[in-house]
Formats: C-alpha cells, structure tokens, sequence
C-alpha cells in the first residue's frame, strides 16, 4: 500500500515550525541583546538634556538635573546684565581666567547669549548647593551685592554670572556646563559638538 504524500502540506508545515522556531529564538535572545544595552538611568547619567525655556520668565530661574547634578537656567533682566561690569574688583576673577566655563561663554557674562546663563548648581568650595538670591543689596550679604548665588554652608558668594567674590572660600568660579540652543526656546545641555549657536 502506497501513501500519497501531500507536498504542499509538508511544505506549509515546515513553514510553520521554522517560523514558530524563529520567533522563539528571537524571544530568548531578546533580553539578551537588552541586557548589553545601556540601562535608562546610565543613559541618563551621561547623556545630554532638551530643555524648554521658552516660558522662563526674566529674572526666574529653572533647575534641570544633568549627570546627576543640578544645572540651573536663569532668564537674566536687562538690569542684571547691566549691573555685571560693575563690580569687578569684588570679585576674585572677573575676567575667568580659570577655565570653568567653555570657550563661547568667556565673557563678562559667561554665556552665549547675556539674557540666559546657564550654570552647574554646584559651589566650587566643597560642593554645596548655592541659594538663588537675585535680589539687589539685602541687608544679610552686604551694600556691595547685585545679586547672585549665596552659599550658605560656608558663605561664599556668586554674581549674577556665577563669578565668586574676592574672600569667599570657593576658590573659582562656578562651572558653566557645555550646552547650546536648538532653537530660541530650546536649548541642550551637555553637547555643544557643533559650536555654539
């Protein structure tokens, strides 16, 4: 007795296993090939930051973490800039001599555009997180303060462009972190690979 075989049934069968046995593969290798990617929080750790600062309003402040530690964004007053210049000899490096900023932000105002200054939220004595004090001449930091960041684990003081005034234990400058504008209202922290905008 001779059984006829159907061949296009063998052929949709072996069709069939080959397809379930590709889908399984892929299924068990998957979290494999995860497994060697970066998880979200290493991605986060390194990883340059989008921010939207198109309804920062001037003399308001924003802070965004990058690498883990706090960035700040501040929309600077016509004022604050202008009342920049005018401290210098108060200031133990006006001029950022030491590197703690980019090139494109070496300027009185260490930032590409004067209006908004971005800034490591980190003072450079032993690490403490400076308080935003924008107000102009308060009685508890002296008739010399145009405003700025106050350290108050150790009394050190910043201007309006993170520059430290002369005596304060920080001994430089705050650090501006490298960032440019993806737009007027955008701007990425942690990247400036194509120069500054």
């Amino acid at each position: 007795m001779t059984n006829k075989v159907d061949r296009s049934k063998r052929q949709l069968l072996i069709a069939a296993t080959t397809a379930a046995g590709g889908v399984a593969a892929a299924g068990a290798g998957a979290p494999f090939v995860l497994s060697l990617m970066p998880s979200e929080r290493a991605k986060a750790a390194g990883a340059p930051v989008e921010v939207d600062i198109s309804k920062l309003e001037p003399g308001m402040m924003m802070s965004i973490e990058w690498q883990g530690k706090p960035v700040w964004i501040v929309r600077r007053t016509q004022a604050m800039i202008d009342a920049l210049p005018g401290h210098d000899e108060e200031l133990a490096d006006p001029g950022s001599s030491v590197p703690q900023q980019p090139a494109y932000a070496n300027n009185f105002h260490r930032s590409i555009k004067p209006e908004y200054f971005v800034v490591l939220g980190i003072c450079t004595h032993l690490g403490c997180s400076p308080t935003y004090r924008p107000e102009v001449a308060p009685v508890d930091l002296g008739a010399d303060w145009d405003g700025g960041w106050f350290c108050p684990c150790h009394g050190s003081r910043f201007d309006m462009a993170a520059r430290v005034y002369k005596g304060a234990p920080a001994p430089t400058n705050m650090i501006v972190p490298p960032h440019k504008y993806l737009s007027d209202g955008r701007l990425l922290i942690g990247d400036d690979s194509k120069g500054a905008a």
